[in-house]
């Protein structure tokens, strides 16, 4: 983690997984649109959740790059999923493919479970926010 991110977590408080309860950040700004899982296209190459939560998390790396960033300067997710019990009961696999985009930086995170989100395909959209360093 750059030295421009401070993790708040009260000592008080049990430790959370996969996530921050909050972060401190200097930097430059970058405000990513919800991704969802296609590629550059904008074509879905699977209909399956686990693979478009990969696809999505790449997307926002992609555009975090084009900042000058990499993921471990993302301080904020937010998922919308259209059905939270596959993400639960496939939480193993979301992990593997979340580590393998975004290594073992686990910024702050929101998930909301939507009635349907606006692409017909889609199964996840995720947002994000990233503090890159001057």
């Amino acid at each position: 983690m750059s030295e421009t991110f401070e993790f708040l977590h009260p000592r008080s408080w049990k430790k959370p997984k996969g996530f921050a309860n909050g972060i401190v950040a200097e930097g430059r700004l970058v405000f990513i649109a919800g991704q969802v899982g296609w590629n550059a296209e904008q074509a879905f190459d699977s209909t399956d959740f686990v693979a478009q939560v990969r696809q999505a998390l790449a997307n926002i790396v992609t555009l975090v790059g084009e900042a000058g960033g990499r993921p471990e300067h993302i301080t904020r997710l937010t998922w919308y999923v259209t059905d939270r019990k596959d993400y639960l009961s496939r939480l193993a696999e979301v992990g593997a493919a979340y580590r393998s985009v975004m290594g073992k930086h686990f910024p702050t995170m929101t998930l909301v479970q939507v009635a349907a989100l606006v692409e017909d395909l889609a199964k996840v959209e995720i947002e994000a926010t990233a503090v890159v360093p001057h």
